[in-house]
C-alpha cells in the first residue's frame, strides 16, 4: 500500500507540475514560432507530404543510397544549401482543446514513471533527502537520454532543450521529495 500511495503521489506531483510548467511558465513553448504564411505552408504539406502520419526530415536522405558516393555528395550539397525541418505530421486535424485523452495518457505515463522511481527509492532506502536526489537523478536522466539526443541529431533548439531540462529535473525533484517523504514515514 505504501508503494501504491507513493506512486500516486509521484504521478500526481509530476502531472500537476507539468501542467503548471506548460500553462503558467513558458517551458512548454520555448522556441515554438508561428510560420510567416501558415495557410500556404499547410496547403503545401497537404500536397507535398504523403497523407499518412509520420516524421519527415527535410532534406531527406534515402538510407538505401548510403553506399553510393554520388548520392551522398548530392545530399550533403542539398543540406548545405537548404533549410532543415523536422516535421511531425498528422494529415487529419483534431480539436486541440478536446484533450481528455491526452491528459489521461500524461497522468498514466507520469504515474508509471513514478512507480519506477518509487521502486528504486525502496531499494535505496527511502528518505526525504534520498527521494529528492533520486528524483533529480531521474529527471536529469530523462533529459540526457531523450532531449539531448534530439538536440544533437535532429537540431531541436537549445532553449527548447534547456526548458525540458528544467521541466524534468525540477518536476522529478519535487516528485522524488514527496515520494521519499511518504515512503520514509513510520507506520502507525
Amino acid at each position: 500500500m505504501r508503494l501504491t500511495i507513493a506512486t500516486l503521489i509521484g504521478g500526481l506531483v509530476m502531472f500537476f507540475w507539468g501542467a503548471f510548467a506548460h500553462m503558467v511558465l513558458p517551458l512548454g513553448n520555448m522556441s515554438m514560432r508561428a510560420p510567416l504564411d501558415e495557410t500556404r505552408l499547410l496547403d503545401t504539406m497537404r500536397t507535398a507530404l504523403p497523407q499518412e502520419p509520420g516524421i519527415y526530415v527535410l532534406p531527406y536522405f534515402d538510407m538505401a543510397t548510403r553506399g553510393d558516393d554520388k548520392a551522398v555528395q548530392a545530399y550533403v550539397a542539398k543540406t548545405e544549401a537548404n533549410p532543415y525541418a523536422f516535421i511531425v505530421y498528422q494529415p487529419q486535424g483534431r480539436n486541440p482543446m478536446a484533450m481528455g485523452h491526452n491528459l489521461f495518457h500524461q497522468w498514466l505515463s507520469d504515474t508509471l514513471a513514478a512507480l519506477l522511481v518509487a521502486l528504486v527509492m525502496l531499494r535505496a532506502g527511502a528518505s526525504f533527502s534520498r527521494g529528492l536526489l533520486i528524483g533529480l537523478a531521474f529527471g536529469v536522466f530523462t533529459w540526457l537520454s531523450l532531449s539531448v539526443p534530439f538536440w544533437n541529431w535532429y537540431r531541436f533548439p537549445a532553449p527548447f532543450t534547456f526548458g525540458y531540462l528544467i521541466e524534468q529535473a525540477f518536476g522529478w525533484l519535487l516528485a522524488g521529495a514527496a515520494m521519499g517523504w511518504w515512503l520514509s514515514r513510520k507506520r502507525a
